[in-house]
């Protein structure tokens, strides 16, 4: 039988992986890593950048493709007997990962490299060793005895929790439903009524985003829309089945990462968190955060009263925020987003990124032919002046067995081999829209519409780097808080009158957007967003805290609480378990950083300004950031490509100015 996973073909073949596929290939996989660890780390193995590369980085790249897409078909497309496979590898290459990143020979070699060759490797392979060598670090390869294996246990133990807490959200997510009535259903949209009806008449709602949103903003019901609000902010809590809940999950993740700052010398997880980002120390972010929730509160003050005046009459609980939120705003600026909604279908917005992606950067983008892991994925190469620079695959839709979100992960780096051979970048860009009903297209919300600009805004980063290093070549090795500057950058074009005349047409008669609904939107843009503001940054400094103050852990709602009434003024309900599918912070890579959405804001609305100054689509200035950002990846540091293209330091006006709080 061939393995694909140890194909060493350009694209992975994830229509042929199948779960009996993973143990054979990684196992062989790490055998094969280990022996070039052994090879490399040998006192007779040259001090040599290039030999290094040459020995470790031709095996490990190939362990971490092939893992890769084990994960990723894992996130998009999960089975019983996928993660069965996946669960059993996962020990084994964390257990290599660990031993690999705190190997004492290897962290010995790469400094005798730096002190060797130095001044003499470019400034990107420089950097490379710089990031290594502060790695191995943080990675405990300067630890001894027991422990060393006391750090190897908790990556392994962490890599397992980490695992589990994700599976509970998605079982959780999947495991819950809810047949409706058609009575009980006055309000909804008719996208969701044709998307979820059943054979006999009723309706099949879940916890899917595409439906659980358009339910609480539009159903008359408040009974229909309390039921989906408990169900869906106590998934995987102690309010649901007793094996998906992530109470003791959360705090032994916390505590074993606080542990392991302890091992390394550092008084909390947030200062490790902190070492290779941008901000220096958990105070200068909870600073960060309080002033920007002080100028927000009483916009967001503002915005709670507005709401609560406008449902005068009405109760107001955390169920009735969305529903009143929607009729506040159509009776403000006389819209809905379900009117908006059939401007926006996915071929017709995404065919309009790429233009604009094309006439910003100088690429073409064409669909082309790969295996893929469900029939509705797109797979795409960009090219320049007819030469492949990229390719990308794009999974839309919600699924059962999806996880939930949005998401960019890069197949593959761009990376010069040492044989000679350039490598070019691979990503995948996934989100979870809602699917196309019967034969017409899928419409997207505006939120879709600026989500999938996201997502490709990290692709782009990904995809647009001329830097040939693994390590800093894309979004390698760009600090964790500036990494959502290309991203949220894009966001911004989803407000641009031009821009919007190309992403829209309606459903049924093709009409682009109308001028008069634009303005309304507009007008819209700022809506709530002293509320929104308040939340993003109660979101962060409970993560900064959690993973801030040891011992904070033996009481996670408490601390939620504590951050809750200091800078919260839309208090949800007591029985809300947020943080228990609060997957970035506990799943995901955002531990200790998740203030980095609003810190790289910061960033990417000071970055937007300028092409508000000298003209959305000036070649010059799209060329500028393209060089100085987009190219660079992780080669510099984050704020030198940013003084490079603005040409001073980031200031928080843009910021304020953006989001209606100047």
């Amino acid at each position: 039988m061939t393995n694909p996973l140890l194909s060493t073909a350009a694209l992975p073949n994830f229509a042929a992986i199948q779960p009996e596929h993973v143990q054979p290939a990684i196992t062989e996989l790490l055998a094969a890593a280990q022996a070039a660890l052994d090879e490399a780390t040998k006192p007779e193995t040259p001090a040599d950048y290039d030999a290094l590369s040459r020995i470790l980085d031709t095996t490990t790249e190939h362990l971490g493709a092939a893992w890769g897409a084990v994960g990723h078909l894992n996130a998009v497309a999960d089975t019983p007997a996928l993660r069965e496979a996946y669960n059993a590898m996962l020990p084994a290459v964390t257990e290599f990962s660990t031993a690999m990143g705190a190997n004492e020979a290897l962290f010995a070699k790469y400094k005798a490299v730096l002190a060797v060759q130095g001044s003499s490797l470019s400034a990107p392979r420089q950097q490379v060793l710089k990031h290594a060598i502060r790695n191995f670090v943080l990675s405990g390869a300067e630890l001894q005895g027991a422990a060393r294996e006391r750090y190897a246990a908790i990556q392994e133990r962490s890599a397992e929790l980490q695992q589990q807490f994700s599976e509970h959200v998605l079982d959780a997510t999947d495991g819950w439903s809810y047949v409706a009535k058609a009575e009980e259903l006055a309000g909804v949209p008719q996208d969701v009524l044709d998307a979820t009806k059943l054979d006999d008449g009723g309706h099949k709602l879940t916890l899917h985003f595409p439906c659980y949103l358009p339910v609480m903003q539009y159903a008359e019901s408040r009974e229909l829309r309390e039921k989906l609000y408990r169900a869906y902010v106590t998934r995987a809590s102690e309010s649901g089945k007793p094996e998906w809940d992530n109470t003791a999950a959360m705090r032994e993740i916390v505590s074993l990462r606080q542990e392991e700052a302890q091992l390394l010398g550092y008084a909390s997880f947030a200062e490790v968190s902190l070492a290779p980002k941008m901000a220096s120390s958990p105070d200068e972010v909870k600073t960060f955060l309080r002033d920007l929730a002080k100028r927000a509160r009483p916009f967001a003050e503002k915005d709670l009263a507005e709401l609560r005046e406008f449902a005068k009459g009405s109760p107001l609980e955390a169920w009735d925020v969305s529903y009143w939120s929607e009729k506040l705003k159509e009776a403000r600026y006389a819209f809905s987003d379900q009117t908006v909604k059939q401007y926006f279908t996915a071929p017709k917005v995404v065919a309009g990124l790429f233009s604009i992606i094309e006439r910003l950067f100088d690429v073409s983008i064409a669909e082309a032919s790969a295996p893929v892991w469900n029939d509705t994925v797109k797979f795409y190469e960009l090219r320049r002046g007819g030469q492949l620079i990229a390719q990308f695959y794009l999974d839309l839709f919600a699924r059962p067995g999806k996880r939930p979100g949005a998401w960019m992960d890069e197949v593959r780096s761009r990376w010069l081999k040492p044989t000679g051979e350039q490598q070019t970048p691979v990503a995948q860009l996934v989100c979870n829209f809602a699917s196309p009903v019967g034969d017409r297209p899928a419409l997207l919300t505006h939120d879709d519409v600026i989500t999938l600009f996201h997502e490709f805004g990290h692709g782009l980063h990904h995809m647009l780097t001329q830097v040939n290093d693994l390590g800093v070549s894309g979004i390698s090795g760009v600090e964790w808080d500036a990494v959502e500057l290309p991203s949220q950058f894009m966001e911004n074009f989803c407000w641009e009158w031009d821009v919007l005349c190309q992403l829209s047409g309606h459903v049924d008669t093709g009409e682009p957007l109308p001028r008069e609904l634009f303005d309304k939107m507009t007008a819209a843009k700022n809506f709530q967003s002293g509320l929104m503001t308040l939340r993003q940054i109660e979101f962060a400094l409970f993560d900064m805290r959690l993973h801030g103050e040891p011992g904070a852990e033996a009481d996670v709602q408490k601390v939620l609480d504590e951050v809750r009434a200091e800078v919260a003024v839309l208090v949800p309900p007591a029985f809300n378990r947020f943080q228990h599918s609060f997957s970035h912070v506990f799943a995901g890579g955002y531990a200790a950083g998740y203030y980095s959405y609003k810190w790289a804001e910061l960033l990417s609305a000071d970055a937007w300004s300028a092409f508000e100054e000298e003209g959305v689509f000036n070649a010059a200035t799209g060329k500028r950031f393209l060089a100085e950002v987009l190219e660079q990846g992780g080669a510099r540091d984050a704020i030198d490509n940013f003084k490079a293209f603005r040409g001073r330091e980031p200031t928080i006006d843009a910021l304020l100015r953006h989001q209606g709080m100047a």
